[in-house]
Order: C-alpha cells, then sequence, then structure tokens
C-alpha cells in the first residue's frame, strides 16, 4: 500500500502528476461522451470553472505557473494500449462492447483541446471551448486539478511527521465510517468521489478501504483508472450535462420542453435498453416526472441529486405506482452531499419499498474537516459546468434554487416552460 504521507512530503508534479490518465475520469463522461459523439458531433459548448465557495481564494493558494503545468501535462495525455484494451474488452454492466469501435478509434487518437485561463481577483477563470465530444472530457481532470492543488497548498509547510499524523487521523475517520455502513444490512454503496478528492492516491486508498470493509456491499467506483488498476466495477449512467446542452439547442418553447425527454430517448438508442437510469432533476423533479412519458416509467430507477432526498424518492414512488409500476422492483440512487447519518437514515426509510443504492461523492474522498487548522482543508463546492451551446447559454435549475446556474432572464424563462414553483433552498455544502 502506498505511503501516501511520504509521496505528499516527496512530491513534484513532473514525477507525480495529479492526473495521469485520460481515464483518470468518471465512467460516466465516457458513456456520454459516446453518446454526443454520435448524436451532436458538430455542436460547439463552452464549460467553464465555477466556484461556489467564494471565500476559499484559489487564485491565492495555487501558482498560476503550476497550474498551467498540470494542464499542460494533462493535453500530453492519450489512451495507453492497455487502457484501450480495457474499455474494447472488458464487461460493463454485463454488456461487452460498451464502447463501440468508431468511438474508440477517435478517443485513441484524442488529446484534449486548449483551454483558456486567467486570474480574476482571488478566483481563476478556467474555460474550454470547441466541439462538445472533445471539451466535455476536460470537466473532471480539471476539477481533479484545481482540488488536489488547493491540498497541496495547505499541506505544502507540513512537515514529514505531521503529515503522518494527519493522514493516519484521515484514515481513521473513513475506517471508522465503512464500520458504522457495515451496520447497514443489504447496503449497495459505490465511491462517486473523483470529482472533488483529495487526491488521486487518497481516492484510491478510499476505494481499497472499501473494498476490504465493506466487501460485497461496495458496488464500484465511479473513477475509471481506479476501476481497471482494482478490478471492480465502473458505475456511472449520465448527468445534468445532456440536458442542459440539448435545451439550450431547442428553438421555441414546445422544444424546450421536449428536450429533456429527447436526451433520454437517444440514450436508450445508444444503449440498445442498457443503463436506463433516469436523471429527473436538471429543472425540477415532479414536473419532469408528471410530463415524462409513459415509456420512461418502465425504466430500471433515477438518481437523486439535489434538494430534499426522501421527498424526491416519495415523488418517484408515487409516479411509478401512478404508472402502473412496481416501486419495489425499482431502483433509487442518492448521490447528493452524502455522509454516513445520512446513508443509514434513507436506508431505514426506503429499503424494502424500493432498491435502494447510494453513490458516496466528496465526504467519502476528501473528508479532512477539522484535521488542521483554521479548517484549512476542509471540501468546498467547486463545479465545471456547459455554459453555452452554439452561442446560446445554458441553464439549470435543480431542485435546490442554490444550484441553479444561467442568466436569470433564461432562469425565469426556463421556469415558466417547466412549470417550477417555489422551491426550498438547501445549503450546498458540496
Amino acid at each position: 500500500m502506498v505511503d501516501i504521507a511520504t509521496r505528499v512530503y516527496n512530491h513534484k508534479w513532473k514525477i507525480d502528476p495529479i492526473v495521469r490518465s485520460l481515464i483518470d475520469t468518471d465512467f460516466y463522461k465516457l458513456l456520454m461522451c459516446q453518446s454526443v459523439f454520435r448524436n451532436k458531433p458538430q455542436t460547439d459548448v463552452v464549460f467553464s470553472l465555477i466556484n461556489r465557495s467564494n471565500h476559499v481564494p484559489l487564485a491565492r493558494l495555487i501558482d498560476e505557473g503550476e497550474l498551467r503545468e498540470q494542464l499542460d501535462h494533462i493535453r500530453s495525455l492519450s489512451l495507453s494500449r492497455g487502457e484501450s484494451t480495457w474499455l474494447r474488452g472488458n464487461m460493463f454492466y454485463g454488456k461487452r462492447q460498451m464502447f463501440r469501435s468508431d468511438f474508440m478509434e477517435w478517443f485513441e487518437n484524442m488529446r484534449l483541446p486548449a483551454y483558456h485561463l486567467e486570474r480574476r481577483g482571488d478566483q481563476y477563470e478556467l474555460t474550454f471551448e470547441g466541439k462538445w465530444h472533445e471539451v466535455m472530457l476536460w470537466e473532471i481532470p480539471a476539477l481533479a486539478v484545481l482540488m488536489e492543488l488547493r491540498s497541496r497548498a495547505v499541506l505544502n509547510g507540513m512537515r514529514r511527521f505531521e503529515l503522518q499524523v494527519l493522514y493516519a487521523r484521515a484514515m481513521t475517520r473513513v475506517w471508522e465510517k465503512i464500520e458504522k455502513l457495515r451496520q447497514i444490512d443489504g447496503l449497495g454503496i459505490a465511491d462517486f468521489g473523483t470529482r472533488r478528492r483529495h487526491s488521486f492516491l487518497w481516492q484510491d486508498w478510499c476505494v481499497q478501504a472499501m473494498i476490504e470493509g465493506l466487501g460485497s456491499a461496495f458496488s464500484g467506483t465511479s473513477n475509471c483508472l481506479i476501476a481497471m488498476r482494482r478490478e471492480v466495477e465502473a458505475i456511472g449512467t449520465n448527468a445534468h450535462e445532456l440536458p442542459m446542452v440539448y435545451s439550450a439547442l431547442a428553438d421555441t418553447d414546445a422544444e424546450l420542453a421536449q428536450a429533456p425527454y429527447d436526451v433520454l430517448s437517444d440514450w436508450h438508442d445508444e444503449h440498445e435498453g442498457n443503463l436506463r437510469i433516469i436523471l429527473p432533476d436538471t429543472y425540477g423533479t415532479k414536473g419532469f416526472l408528471d410530463r415524462a412519458p409513459d415509456w420512461l416509467a418502465g425504466w430500471t430507477g433515477i438518481r437523486i441529486d439535489s434538494g430534499d432526498p426522501a421527498a424526491a424518492a416519495e415523488i418517484a414512488i408515487d409516479w411509478w405506482k401512478d404508472r402502473g409500476e412496481d416501486p419495489t422492483q425499482k431502483r433509487v440512487i442518492f448521490s447528493d452531499g452524502l455522509d454516513v447519518d445520512k446513508i443509514n437514515e434513507l436506508h431505514r426509510q426506503f429499503s424494502g419499498r424500493v432498491n435502494v443504492s447510494f453513490g458516496w461523492g466528496t465526504l467519502l474522498t476528501n473528508d479532512f474537516r477539522g484535521l488542521v487548522p483554521d479548517d484549512a482543508l476542509a471540501p468546498f463546492s467547486l463545479v465545471c459546468k456547459a455554459v453555452s451551446a452554439n452561442g446560446r447559454p445554458t441553464v439549470k435549475l435543480s431542485d435546490n434554487p442554490e444550484k441553479a446556474m444561467g442568466p436569470k432572464d433564461q432562469i425565469e424563462r426556463y421556469k415558466r416552460v417547466f412549470g417550477v414553483g417555489a422551491q426550498q433552498a438547501i445549503e450546498v455544502i458540496v
């Protein structure tokens, strides 16, 4: 097992880069990329870094030159032969050849496109512009670089013994959480912690701890590189990015209202009926389900990623019943800001009513709260989102207005089109 504290003490980016592979990314990004490659290859998209936690002054903490070196290193990466073989030949969700030959041929020759970086006060403006299927692959590595450079900046002044104690305490915290999760009968949980992890080495350690501590209750990781190396399932389906871009491309209100369902129709065709998990909250869960075509009710389940998770699950259960489906045969995946107590609470509330699963993210792979002075390693909310498509702004409403994004006039238009009324604001921690 890697001595993380020693590696942190000794690291230099040239021998220990933050992102070391194009598949050091979330599985759903590759699945979505293949769908975009097939269905929207000429769409131009701009992605932008958004720091929701303005109290974390990234541009004061992170040296611009070091940030550029890390980003330039990522642009030099290409798929290795072993990585290509794994993607082409491995079985994912019980299916071989999940990735088509035309997509793989493109991916094997792809290098990430240029980026634009500029300091704005205490924050960085980092944007990526180009064809959707190319620039979308910047999202996860860009977040990983910013998150880890912030961690390195905080840890840089610590001595070897301090680092050993820090990581011992953090490891103990993770293991105590795992011991609590062991007590949950019928638990199913996966690592969703790539995008806001403390570091690659730490995420890898957390996954190994989950493998040993939870056994069959641990269903896999969203991180492709770790899944390949640790021989566990790569977990993921799709994200808000798809309906956000499809919606931005709509010319009329009627086309806008239809866009989120067009996404899932294309997804169904892409995966031949596999990977049938609905993410309904981009423009409000209840409205999405109320207007959904009947064929969507036959899908496997939904992922809940904003708002009150219990309320959203109840809405889904009622929707399945109204559409003549048996909720006990459906899956609900909770994935928003989870930690052990919330996981336990939601499992108790919904076990037996639906098949319950959890995607555990930031508070698995980046919970160093209270372990350093001034809580300088506390997790914070950093995202990289598609902000425009073919020159039109994207919008996200969410089930939590604190996560809404887009121009104010467009937010109001989307609320009108999708029938979104008053929403309960919930603090965004991670």
